[in-house]
């Protein structure tokens, strides 16, 4: 198992922005891939955007085009730029990994867009 620290959520206007951030506590080897998950009240969690161990990005379609996912390998961090927020992006927002033997999530961080 992995420890994942999320942080860089808060409250911003829409059409704000945040970059999120997610640290791993110890150095993981053999990460196949890193993803955002986000949970709405009331709703299911759903994927966000991911990136694999190659760098192939993928994204959910109400996200495309104005959130960008990234990797720091030498720092095992994962970040999610996320530009012009809308109010239904607000959710509480989680970190997850991948191994060949195991998966972690973090703890979540609260994005709020709200005027």
């Amino acid at each position: 198992q992995a420890h994942l620290v999320e942080s860089g959520g808060g409250l911003v206007q829409p059409g704000g922005s945040l970059r999120l951030s997610c640290a791993v506590s110890q150095r993981i080897f053999g990460v196949y891939a890193m993803r955002w998950y986000r949970q709405a009240p009331g709703k299911a969690r759903e994927m966000v955007a991911g990136i694999s161990n190659t760098g192939i990005t993928n994204y959910a379609e109400s996200v495309k085009g104005r959130f960008t996912i990234s990797r720091d390998k030498e720092k095992d961090a994962v970040y999610l730029q996320m530009d012009n927020l809308y109010p239904e992006d607000t959710a509480v927002y989680y970190c997850w990994l991948v191994t060949a033997t195991f998966n972690s999530w973090g703890q979540g961080t609260q994005v709020t867009v709200s005027s």
